[in-house]
């Protein structure tokens, strides 16, 4: 496993790998896989990870609801609150419902309407991973969605590598290297025999080359 010290330092060689820049990049992690037969295991990890530490910009969070907790849903964090009108509004136009799809990270959604955004969203929501988190009856909205802020979706879509976004330059190294060791820890969690099927874990900046570090050596 990955030392907190060991990904301190590798963001520190990512940042002078990148360079001075004139956005904020972010920071990626991509952790390659060995002895794992995707052909014969039904391997694929699409999960939601809750981090030590916000991103300086907030993902988008879009809540659909109806009545009282769309009305709770309007006065949390969330970006955007569809009602069931505007959904069905929405159903035959598919460069709005694509729009929506490619517009927020996350989406959470009252239970009861969870079979309409099945067939509605569910052919562009789906491929990417995004399909809604249920809200129970008197879910605590406010919270879920305040929690959904520190949150990001790890993926490895079939592959043997899983990538995730773990900070971005604003960040401190440390901060950038708390939240890596989470998403790491998840992705032990989900693998067959845990650490000894992590290879190699890569750290980068959006436009610079990885810094990698063998798993293996360890």
């Amino acid at each position: 496993m990955v030392s907190l010290k060991q990904f301190v330092n590798m963001a520190k060689e990512a940042r002078k790998k990148s360079g001075k820049r004139n956005f904020n990049q972010s920071f990626e992690m991509i952790v390659t896989l060995r002895d794992i037969d995707v052909k014969k295991q039904d391997f694929n990890i699409s999960e939601i990870v809750y981090l030590a530490h916000k991103f300086t910009k907030k993902p988008g969070i879009c809540v659909f609801a109806g009545g009282d907790m769309a009305l709770k849903a309007k006065h949390s964090k969330a970006d955007r609150v569809i009602e069931p009108e505007e959904l069905e509004k929405n159903a035959t136009n598919k460069r709005q419902l694509r729009k929506i799809a490619k517009g927020y990270s996350f989406f959470l959604s009252e239970t009861t309407l969870m079979p309409k955004i099945g067939k509605i969203l569910g052919q562009f929501l789906g491929p990417k991973g995004k399909m809604p988190t249920p809200l129970p009856p008197n879910a605590p909205v406010e919270n879920m969605v305040e929690r959904f802020i520190s949150a990001v979706r790890i993926r490895s879509r079939g592959q043997l590598a899983v990538t995730g976004k773990v900070g971005d330059e604003s960040m401190s190294d440390e901060a950038v290297s708390e939240n890596a060791v989470v998403i790491l820890n998840a992705i032990e969690k989900k693998l067959p025999s845990g650490n000894n099927n992590i290879d190699r874990v890569m750290l980068k900046l959006t436009m610079a080359k990885p810094v990698i570090i063998s798993a293996m050596a360890k």
